[in-house]
This record gives structure tokens, sequence and C-alpha cells, in this order.
């Protein structure tokens, strides 16, 4: 079989370094890496698999089946999300920590462990402010603590999350942290307690250091593993990238002038110019907004996209490369600084953050791991 054209490169021994930096920037809080979609589509098991070896306390995930995906790596996995109704009795048999949002699902959980005789184990999730899932905090001191009289189901932990850590001293986050901090003293007082405490996301590793120290005794860390920040906020680690996106030229003509490149025509050679053809487009991950706006990387020269990029292809002005030969190397993401191109880069020029980037990965491309 060929290779593939196009590689995502995940440079597994910078992603347990990052690993590293983070847990020491929030000690003694113990760090659970967040491994959604499919490690935000990087590959999970390799990247758990490094975690692991890094020192991971847990393993985060959004559902059920990503759950049960990593059980085998002998690590407590939670549900971040939600838990659906007939998802239970799985989750319970499979030992996953379960999120419980209210105390409706509470009893659903612990009939379904006394059906199986096993103790299942449960964090539970406080809306503080993300108006997503959860109990609403003003809620939550009555319903916790009638959900922790209910027979076989042990509350490992509390957590709550936040929608604008990337703001450095908001008010609206700052009010977020009083109210699960309040709430945590008013449980104290009636002899509720948690072996795990978790509030911040990456963004408040970050931003709102306060979140990395008591009550609070463990962070969620997903997107600074990969070297990656939010576009906004502060970014007090010094985190390195880990992905490198490769692709090769299918193609250099020597074009005349007055040549249109591209679906809708949007760029037109104004001299006679050699034109490479890269062969990721779109669908490989790259953003349409980097039509007549970004570049690519070959023989380490910053080579211009012109043209609206398509599925399959992306064309570049290779004015600077003049000895570029078809199935040379191509840079499309990462490469040797200065010239690195940034998830944060891509981000700023589709004016979206960097999650986005990250999940754009097609499924054609092919994950590498070196390290």
């Amino acid at each position: 079989m060929a290779h593939r054209r196009v590689q995502l490169e995940v440079d597994l021994s910078e992603l347990r370094s990052n690993y590293a930096k983070i847990a020491a920037a929030v000690d003694p809080c113990a760090v659970f890496a967040v491994l959604k979609a499919n490690a935000y589509g990087l590959g999970v098991r390799p990247v758990a698999d490094a975690l692991k070896q890094a020192g991971a306390k847990m393993l985060a995930v959004a559902e059920l089946n990503e759950a049960l995906e990593l059980l085998p790596l002998n690590l407590p996995v939670m549900i971040l999300g939600s838990i659906l109704p007939d998802e239970i009795d799985e989750a319970v048999a499979a030992g996953i920590r379960l999120p419980v949002t209210d105390l409706e699902s509470a009893g659903i959980i612990s009939a379904s462990a006394a059906r199986q005789n096993k103790q299942s184990t449960a964090h539970i999730l406080v809306d503080s402010g993300m108006g997503r899932l959860g109990m609403p905090v003003a809620e939550a001191l009555e319903a916790i603590t009638a959900i922790n009289n209910l027979p076989h189901l042990t509350l490992e932990g509390i957590y709550s999350h936040f929608p604008m850590a990337y703001q450095s001293g908001g008010e609206y986050t700052n009010r977020q942290i009083e109210a699960v901090t309040a709430l945590l003293q008013q449980l104290e007082k009636r002899d509720i307690s948690f072996k795990w405490r978790h509030i911040a996301n990456s963004d408040a590793v970050n931003n709102f250091p306060r979140t990395c120290k008591g009550p609070f005794n463990a962070v969620r860390t997903g997107i600074n593993l990969h070297g990656s920040f939010d576009l906004e906020g502060r970014r007090r680690l010094d985190l390195k990238p880990v992905l490198t996106l490769r692709a090769r030229l299918a193609a250099v003509r020597r074009l005349p002038a007055g040549m249109c490149i591209g679906y809708g025509c949007t760029y037109r050679l104004p001299r006679a110019m050699t034109v490479g053809t890269v062969s990721a487009g779109y669908a490989d991950g790259l953003p349409l907004a980097l039509s007549n706006r970004g570049y690519l990387l070959i023989n380490g020269y910053q080579c211009p996209v012109i043209g609206r990029i398509s599925m399959d292809y992306t064309t570049v002005d290779l004015s600077q490369v003049p000895d570029a030969r078809c199935g040379d190397e191509v840079i499309c993401l990462g490469g040797t600084p200065p010239h690195a191109i940034s998830v944060e880069d891509w981000a700023n020029i589709k004016g979206t953050h960097s999650y986005d980037i990250i999940c754009s990965f097609g499924s054609r491309v092919e994950r590498v791991y070196k390290g």
C-alpha cells in the first residue's frame, strides 16, 4: 500500500514533557488528562499510553465509548459530559467514573449498581455558569446532600467548568470560583467531602492560578498538552507544540502571466511564475481561510498560498524555491522557528480557536508518532 500523501506527526516525547511542565506548575494538584474526541483527533491510544508513562492520574473523556476504549490502560477513566440512561448499566459494569448531574441520574446509577452488586464511583458536576450540564450551583447543596445518602454510590469527586477562563482576571470566572468554593465549605459543614475537587481547565491553569490550589486539588488539561493555547489570555506555561502536518508537492509548473488559479478564479498571476500544487486541502484540515492569505513551508521557505484551497490540493507560489521538485516535502503546520506555522496562526486566520484546528484533520491523514 502506498504511503499516505499527508501525515500528521505527533511528538510523544514533547507531549510527555508538556505534561511534566503542567504537573510541576500546578503541584501539589493532580493532573487529569482530557482525551475527548480521539484525543482531539490525534489518536487516543498512543497519546494515552504516553501520558500514562508521564504520570497521568486520571483520563477524562466526553462519552461512554471513548471511556471504554481506554480501560485496557488500567488507569481511572471519567466521563466529563453526560451519561444517558441506556448507557448506565454498561458504564457501571465497566467501573468508569460517572458524572452525576442531578438527583434523578444519581438514583438511576445507584439502582444499576445495586442490581449488579457493585459500588459505582461518581463525580458531581456543578453548573456554576457554563449553562450546559450539571446541577445549578444554587440548588447543589440540597441535591448533593440527598445524593450522598444513596447506596452503592461513592462520590469521589466534584467539579465545574468555565466558559471564559481565557479572559485573565475576568469577573465572571472569579464569581464561579467563589460560588463553588462556598458550596464546598457548606458541604464540609455537613460532613460531605470529596477525594477530588477540580474546576481548572487549560485556560484556568494559565489565567487563574487560584484554581490550582486549595480547596481544589486537581486540574483538567487537554489542549495545553499539545502545546497549544487559546488565542486570548496569558500563557504562563512554557509548552512546546507537538504537531507537524506534512504533505508533498504533487506538481511544479511554470505558468504564464494572467493565468487564473483555483475555484472562483480568486487569484490571477501578475507575471509568469513557478506554481506548486500541494497534495493537501481542506479535507485534510487546511483551513479554507488560508486561501490567498496563509503560507506553507518548502525547503525552509515561506511559500504563499495562492488561489482558493480545494478539497484535495493547495496551490503555492514557488518563487523563493526555484529548485523545488515534484515529491518534495511540504510542511503545512509546524516547522522550525522563526518560520514555524503554529496552530494559533491558523486559528487567527480562520477566526476560530485552537481546538477547532486540531480537531479538523481529516480521516485520510495518517497519524504517525515519534518519541
